[in-house]
């Protein structure tokens, strides 16, 4: 067996890479693994297990037709992670978002077609739905992207649809709520606030703080995946749901105390241009359909990887200085603004 992982170095597809070389997945135990991933500011290599016997990295570009050519014959699936995902970038930045996520896509899925690799799995996001006021979107709801970067996701997932019905390549969709855990690119919202906290900084907040978003731990994340690769049907999408939602102004309130902080560290900053208020995905098919759960308690997940921040300094601390977002539409420097 022989899985190709794009945008394996980065926060998701690493979980995924180390999961599997770990022997966590039944029946994947002595799969090979073949990372394909561009490293751009998101992607890192110390994330990856690199001296693993069987895992096989190759730098390339999954919208350059030759490199993918040359890295997917032989393979026995894909499972597409490769994206452009901050929300505060593709603001101020969206055609790289329409390259990698859209154009992308489409090229990986030729690519795919021509070598022969018989399943596809495209990971995608919750926020292709946009905001919903009440209740939770079902796979079956129209899609409402409200940034570039959903509008982006959006188009890989109607790429994947197309390329399903028009050429039968069984590709299939997961839609997940927000992740956490190690390993995460300090630009987002939980190890931004984490870092800060320990660094004795301020953490920032979008307007009001009563933004709310659905929780999932990454490795839960990826073990659902697996799942839709491994049982899942072709042509069908999945949403992946975590049950825990927050508001942003309590998720800070709980990474606070697990730092040792008080309120008074929180810094209020203007609003995101567009910023949805609420997201929320039904999950009943995956759970129904292929016995999917999260395992992992919110509260054990979150207290773990504040401690794996604190004892990874080494892993972060240089992308204080790599990673430098873009000012905000907001008109706040981006570097402080890592929400979801």
């Amino acid at each position: 067996m022989k899985i190709l992982v794009t945008g394996g170095a980065g926060f998701v597809g690493s979980q995924y890479v180390r999961s599997m070389l770990a022997g966590e997945y039944v029946g994947y135990e002595n799969a090979r693994v073949t990372v394909v991933d561009k490293l751009t500011y998101a992607g890192n290599l110390t994330s990856l297990p690199a001296r693993h016997p069987r895992l096989d990295f190759i730098e390339a570009d999954v919208c350059d037709p030759h490199e993918m050519m040359a890295a997917l014959p032989g393979h026995d699936a894909v499972v597409h992670f490769a994206a452009e995902s901050h929300v505060d970038r593709s603001l101020l930045s969206a055609r790289q978002f329409a390259l990698t996520n859209v154009v992308g896509t489409q090229n990986l899925l030729e690519c795919c077609l021509r070598a022969g690799v018989p399943r596809v799995v495209q990971v995608s996001t919750d926020e292709v739905y946009g905001s919903i006021e009440s209740g939770s979107w079902r796979e079956d709801d129209p899609l409402a992207p409200n940034s570039p970067y959903s509008a982006s996701k959006s188009g890989g997932d109607l790429m994947a649809r197309a390329y399903y019905r028009t050429h039968g390549l069984d590709v299939r969709v997961t839609r997940c709520c927000n992740n956490y855990g190690p390993y995460q690119c300090i630009e987002k919202l939980i190890p931004l606030f984490v870092t800060n906290l320990l660094d004795g900084k301020d953490v920032p907040l979008y307007g009001d703080g009563q933004n709310q978003r659905e929780w999932i731990h990454v490795a839960d994340h990826c073990r659902a995946l697996q799942l839709v690769l491994d049982r899942g049907r072709p042509g069908e999408c999945y949403n992946i749901g975590g049950q825990v939602r927050l508001t942003n102004a309590e998720l800070a309130g709980r990474l606070l105390a697990l730092c040792g902080a008080g309120q008074d560290r929180i810094r209020r900053v203007a609003d995101r241009k567009g910023h949805d208020r609420r997201y929320a995905v039904d999950d009943d098919k995956i759970r129904r359909e292929l016995g999917y759960q999260p395992l992992i308690p919110f509260s054990t997940g979150l207290a773990d990887t504040v401690a794996w921040y604190r004892a990874n300094r080494r892993w972060w601390g240089p992308q204080r200085q790599a990673v430098r977002l873009p000012v905000t539409a907001a008109g706040h420097r981006g570097r402080d603004n890592g929400q979801p």
